[in-house]
């Protein structure tokens, strides 16, 4: 059986498959995006499913911004929240 890799949750350090994650990356061209796929180029950073998680985390988005190594603005965010929010209720 092939290993599954394993990221953290930058919101409550929660350990899981990669594939149970949500990935939010900052792309080369300087802009945020979901990265559904977890192919999208970019630094990455991920977040568990769980709607606390990512809520608490779309609040604050520092330790986001941490992960991403670039400030995250609250227009970004609110951006983001719909698209993810949207999708981790939906699984």
């Amino acid at each position: 059986m092939k290993k599954q890799p394993q990221r953290q949750c930058v919101s409550c350090k929660e350990r899981k498959d990669k594939k149970d994650l949500l990935r939010i990356v900052a792309m080369p061209d300087g802009s945020l995006a979901y990265d559904p796929t977890g192919k999208l180029p970019g630094r990455g950073s991920y977040l568990c499913r769980s709607s606390d998680c990512i809520k608490a985390e779309l609040k604050k988005a520092s330790k986001l911004s941490k992960g991403l190594r670039r400030p995250v603005t609250k227009e970004e965010i609110d951006l983001l929240a719909e698209e993810i929010l949207k999708q981790a209720e939906a699984q």
